[in-house]
């Protein structure tokens, strides 16, 4: 069986299959079809009617996606093949949207139905915690929302801080000051306002703190009006530093909590801020809870898979627990 699918343009063709076909590669594999270009358009063929169908549809999709100005990519095509093998409606219908412009142009857009929520929930709300592993975008997304709020002037500050907790080493026994101490622990958020802003706007910014990057103790004792404040690896604090930095919020700013319940270097002994706000603050108008999973994550495939076999492990370990 074979469909024939019209394409416009010898543009978008080139758009849909990108270099070396490497775009349709992962739909060929998730259904067993070969697709080809031809003169009159786009040909999926295959065996089985129903696999051909779905790979006609989605290529009508990464068509229509692609006619909207966004950009097809490899990553993209695995998660709509992913989705749709799996009957997922939603990440099934995605269509990235995008947020900015890094300092070089590049466009930062939404990769998954998850991050699209995310995204959407932090717009919507004056508090947004995001909860999820490594590699679904959380920090990154919300700095680049950050950046936005703050080119189009809708927030006079970005804020950006995380709890500085030791993975497994102290500060004391590090060589330098404080601030040479606790730089180690911020520089992913260094590195994503550079990306978005530049080097040397950021580096004015800060001067003129209008953007500032520091530990979350810092923050206690103040009101911040106005700003764009993200706090991340939210996983890391206290009950009472979750209450400390919750209450700092002041009039006209919005907030971003960001965290992994995975990734926790807290001591046994202590109360995740993160676990118990989201206990104690679900069902507060104007704050929102978005959590983000596997299917969400954005790096190399292979760590989607690391996540996946985690997740099995936990929830194996919990149940032996249970049995015992």
């Amino acid at each position: 069986m074979h469909i024939v699918i019209e394409v416009n343009a010898a543009e978008a063709l080139s758009e849909v299959f990108g270099a070396m076909n490497q775009n349709i590669r992962s739909i060929e594999e998730s259904f067993d079809v070969s697709i080809e270009p031809s003169k009159e358009g786009i040909v999926v063929a295959g065996e089985i009617p129903a696999a051909v169908k779905k790979s006609a549809s989605l290529v009508r999709r990464l068509i229509e996606i692609q006619s909207h100005g966004q950009t097809i990519n490899p990553q993209l095509t695995s998660y709509l093949s992913s989705a749709v093998r799996d009957e997922d409606g939603e990440a099934s219908t995605f269509e990235p949207n995008s947020i900015c412009l890094t300092a070089k142009g590049k466009p930062i857009s939404t990769k998954t139905a998850g991050q699209k929520r995310y995204v959407e929930a932090i717009r919507k709300n004056d508090v947004t915690f995001a909860i999820g592993p490594a590699g679904t975008g959380k920090t990154y997304l919300a700095v680049a929302l950050a950046v936005r709020a703050f080119r189009q002037h809708e927030v006079d500050r970005i804020i950006l801080t995380r709890p500085a907790v030791e993975a497994g080493e102290k500060l004391g026994f590090l060589p330098g000051d404080l601030q040479t101490k606790v730089d180690p622990y911020m520089r992913p958020l260094y590195d994503a306002l550079q990306e978005m802003l530049g080097a040397e706007l950021y580096l004015k910014n800060m001067e003129k703190g209008l953007i500032e990057v520091s530990p979350l103790a810092y923050m206690r004792g103040r009101t911040l009006d106005n700003s764009f404040i993200i706090l991340d690896e939210a996983q890391n604090t206290t009950a009472e530093q979750m209450k400390m930095f919750l209450t700092r919020i002041g009039f006209g700013s919005k907030v971003v909590v960001t965290g992994d319940q995975t990734q926790m270097d807290l001591d046994p002994k202590q109360r995740s801020g993160l676990r118990e706000a989201r206990r104690i603050l679900r069902g507060i108008d104007g704050l929102g809870f978005i959590e983000l999973n596997a299917s969400d994550v954005v790096r190399n495939p292979m760590v989607q898979k690391i996540i996946e076999a985690y997740e099995r492990f936990d929830k194996k370990e919990a149940k032996n627990r249970k049995q015992h």
